[in-house]
């Protein structure tokens, strides 16, 4: 038997079980964190929540800052699985916008079977305005960049540690990725949609950012030249 949306082997009962209790204590974790914030909430507090004991917390997450990353560690696997999938003919920007497309829209349904939209964006609100989580997110966030970069070179056969492009495109693509990640925190669409067409908006613009003159024809570099 195969589980309709995801097309994978239905899990046991055991393990159907398992997953119910890690949601349960995703969820719970997250509603607390948001609600009275992250370093005044206890695994005491979130284990009475969701009726279990502290083994089986740890038996899951090792700490606090672990699920407070367990969606977002789903959507970066997600994310890397789909650019392992990319074409091989595909430009490496290419591949990393068709993948992270290609995520967002298969990775809502996955995330409300965890948590609602609006408890995600709660959370990454909450991440970016609390130092200790914003330091991990950023340390996060560097060792996806390396990974990425590790697979790009890969793709394209170069030694990322003797050619700079693969973790120069990739520091270019993760700059847009935060930045359409802090807009929509602080927009009023929680919706994973919105983010997408957010993400896709802007990646579309990194080329002829990059690439362009920004100056009106007539203006700019030719007048400069003049002077």
């Amino acid at each position: 038997m195969t589980d309709g949306q995801a097309g994978r082997p239905r899990a046991g009962l055991r393990e159907r079980k398992k997953q119910r209790t890690r949601d349960a204590l995703v969820r719970a974790s997250l509603e607390l964190f948001t609600t009275q914030g992250y370093e005044r909430t206890t695994v005491d507090e979130i284990v009475e929540a969701v009726d279990v004991s502290q083994r089986t917390f740890f038996r899951y997450f090792a700490s606090k800052e672990a699920v407070t990353f367990a969606v977002q560690e789903m959507v970066e696997s997600r994310f890397l699985d789909e650019l392992r999938r990319r074409p091989a003919h595909e430009a490496p920007f290419e591949a990393m916008r068709g993948a992270v497309l290609c995520a967002w829209n298969s990775i809502g349904e996955a995330i409300e079977e965890v948590v609602t939209v609006d408890l995600h964006m709660r959370t990454y609100r909450m991440i970016e305005s609390t130092p200790t989580l914003l330091a991990a997110h950023m340390r996060r966030g560097v060792a996806l960049e390396n990974q990425v970069a590790l697979l790009i070179a890969e793709r394209e056969g170069l030694d990322v540690e003797r050619d700079p492009r693969p973790r120069v495109a990739v520091a270019a693509f993760s700059a847009v990725m935060r930045v359409t990640g802090q807009l929509w925190g602080r927009g009023h669409d929680a919706s994973v949609e919105a983010l997408r067409d957010l993400t896709e908006e802007y990646l579309d613009q990194l080329v002829p950012a990059l690439a362009r003159d920004w100056r009106p024809t007539g203006r700019g570099r030719e007048q400069g030249r003049q002077r």
